[in-house]
């Protein structure tokens, strides 16, 4: 009777990985998600001053900015976001299933907050100038805490796979000790001001087709020092945040971050910051092609690099730092009955206990088998975090040169990997046939790609032609 992990097949997107299809999605989202949220305290800022400085052609510019973010966050958004689950239930499912169950009525809860969200800015797109200005206001301040509710919450769901939040949640595997962590309130403010930041450079969308110069004048300005805010702000908080890193997260954001990553922020902040000093100085030069630009820049820029580190930092672990971005759980949590899976992978290894293994594959007796099986091995342990093939993140080519041979892996394996001798990597022990089949494909696998690139990833991904290893197919 075969002892079995609950691991599932793997996603493999060759010469991109995973990773990326996860970020490029995410990082969209991100721009479409935080514009709606930053704009709901606009929105609510705005609406009080028509109020109480007697200012009523500030709703106008809300109903322009709120039928513009219908479209841009509310429609591509909801495309981007189910996107974002789609995606990561196919790289991670385990993953994906240890925040829902640990995090369902959270979930549940920035749904309806959600749901209001969307209730109001239609409210606001389609009663503005029909309802009276405080009442106008009521809406606007509901809807921005609404946003502000389903910030909280996914970025309280977003600590936890960073850090286990608190170390009491190992003791007590309570909710609120899993959502209230270190990193928690340094994410939330960082976010919430980059928000602001966000907001105001997609308000020039709106900006831009004001008619009045006079209240043209007061909204670009009034942006510009909103983004001002938010900017130096949410620099100082992303300090913060990263100066309350883990140990191992501190490792990774070292030595594993692009060195040009420091420059990209830099970058971003600066030509952010001078954007808006433009536009508060001469506001006529707002138009759609300059808010489309300065939002392109925050994309590229700040955005991308911004969640790319996110993700890579929280790397080898995926959730809480119990679970490793393949997937194996890799510690005990008592309160919430969970056991660590390395005694039973040390002891059977992948082989045996992947239940998605081909019978044949578990027990090797080919050259060919033994490719196979270790192409097995490679993409349910390694695959998470490195390229297989010669582009994407962290391609083990990286690692290894070209004509590196089986015995020198499998030894590297036995004493660094095995034993949790690198620095950001923890242990993952793994049994005589594991480590020797995975030695033997990734020497192999290596060969290909320098002699011809351009078979690696049909190769790694649908496996070795049988009749290339002795074996009739």
């Amino acid at each position: 009777m075969l002892e079995l992990i609950g691991l599932y097949p793997a996603w493999i997107e060759p010469g991109k990985g995973a990773g990326w299809m996860i970020g490029v999605i995410a990082t969209i989202h991100v721009l479409f998600s935080h514009a709606s949220v930053g704009a709901a305290l606009v929105f609510a800022w705005l609406a009080r001053r028509a109020v109480t400085a007697g200012q009523p052609q500030h709703i106008d510019f809300i109903r322009r900015y709120g039928a513009f973010l219908l479209i841009f966050s509310y429609v591509l958004g909801s495309v981007t976001g189910p996107g974002i689950w789609l995606a990561a239930t196919a790289a991670s499912p385990r993953g994906i299933s240890t925040l829902i169950h640990n995090f369902v009525w959270l979930w549940a809860t920035e749904w309806v907050f959600f749901l209001i969200e969307v209730a109001g800015v239609y409210l606001l797109v389609y009663l503005a100038g029909r309802v009276p200005v405080k009442t106008y206001l009521r809406f606007s301040t509901i809807f921005a805490l609404a946003s502000v509710s389903t910030l909280l919450i996914i970025v309280g769901i977003l600590s936890f796979m960073l850090w286990p939040a608190s170390p009491e949640w190992m003791k007590t595997g309570g909710v609120l000790t899993s959502f209230f962590g270190e990193t928690m309130f340094a994410q939330l403010f960082m976010r919430l001001f980059f928000m602001l930041t966000i907001a105001a450079v997609v308000g020039g969308f709106a900006a831009a087709k004001t008619q009045d110069p006079v209240e043209k004048a007061y909204i670009v300005r009034t942006l510009s020092g909103i983004g001002i805010f938010g900017s130096v702000m949410g620099t100082a908080c992303l300090l913060w945040f990263t100066n309350s890193f883990t140990p191992n997260a501190v490792d990774m954001m070292q030595t594993r971050l692009p060195s040009v990553f420091p420059y990209l922020m830099a970058a971003s902040v600066i030509v952010t910051l001078l954007y808006f000093l433009a536009t508060a100085w001469k506001p006529g030069i707002i138009s759609t092609v300059t808010a489309a630009v300065a939002a392109l820049v925050i994309l590229i820029l700040g955005l991308a690099p911004g969640e790319t580190a996110r993700e890579m930092v929280r790397k080898p672990w995926i959730a809480g730092e119990y679970m490793y971005a393949n997937q194996i759980i890799g510690r005990d949590v008592p309160a919430a009955g969970i056991k660590s899976e390395l005694p039973l992978l040390e002891k059977k290894g992948v082989l045996q206990t992947h239940p998605f293994v081909p019978q044949n594959l578990r027990n090797p007796q080919n050259r060919w088998e033994r490719l196979e099986a270790g192409r097995v091995v490679a993409m349910t342990l390694c695959a998470g975090c490195h390229s297989l093939t010669a582009s994407g993140l962290r391609p083990m080519k990286k690692y290894f040169p070209a004509d590196v041979k089986p015995e020198d892996v499998k030894a590297w394996l036995a004493a660094g990997l095995h034993r949790g001798h690198i620095a950001y990597m923890p242990a993952v022990p793994l049994p005589e046939l594991d480590r020797s089949v995975l030695a033997e494909f990734l020497s192999e696998s290596l060969k290909v790609q320098a002699a011809d690139p351009s078979l690696a990833a049909d190769y790694v991904v649908k496996g070795f032609p049988k009749s290339e290893y002795g074996v009739a197919k």
